[in-house]
């Protein structure tokens, strides 16, 4: 099994998604398909089958949870020497500054400039040192970095 690279935050947060999934959302998704029920014909039920649909989802998303959970490989020592799992790493790309977090898969959000080290801009990245020129690949073409400070 792949191991799952997470910082403490991101154990932290899949811990809570997992808890709410188990407790709320298990809750929320039964008392819609018992109320569906009531209703009468299964078979020609929307209420029912959209419930259903919906539970097989949530349980998809808690067995993934809980295997990302158990072979979690958690981050607990961040070097300021070399971009790694957990680092945050400023590039200046084109004379532009960008600052990024590289993350395991699990938590990226791009949106939120957390890149996963599993990503071509995450591997690009992984292993290099301050003042290292780069080409990260980027969907618009590769951009001309260097890697300015790690943090």
């Amino acid at each position: 099994m792949k191991e799952t690279y997470l910082t403490k935050e991101g154990l932290k947060d899949l811990q809570e998604k997992l808890l709410e999934l188990k407790t709320v959302r298990r809750r929320e998704i039964a008392d819609a398909i018992h109320t569906a029920k009531e209703q009468g014909d299964l078979s020609e039920n929307a209420e029912y089958v959209s419930a259903k649909e919906e539970q097989r989802r949530i349980e998809t998303k808690i067995a993934e949870l809980e295997v990302a959970l158990k072979n979690a490989h958690v981050i607990t020592h961040v070097s300021k020497h070399e971009v790694n799992v957990g680092t945050i790493v400023k590039l200046n790309c084109n004379g532009q500054e960008i600052v990024y977090r590289i993350v395991g898969s699990n938590e990226a959000d791009p949106m939120a400039a957390k890149i996963s080290n599993e990503s071509p801009m995450g591997q690009a990245l992984m292993g290099r040192k301050k003042g290292e020129k780069i080409l990260i690949p980027t969907p618009a073409g590769e951009k001309d970095c260097e890697v300015i400070e790690i943090l």
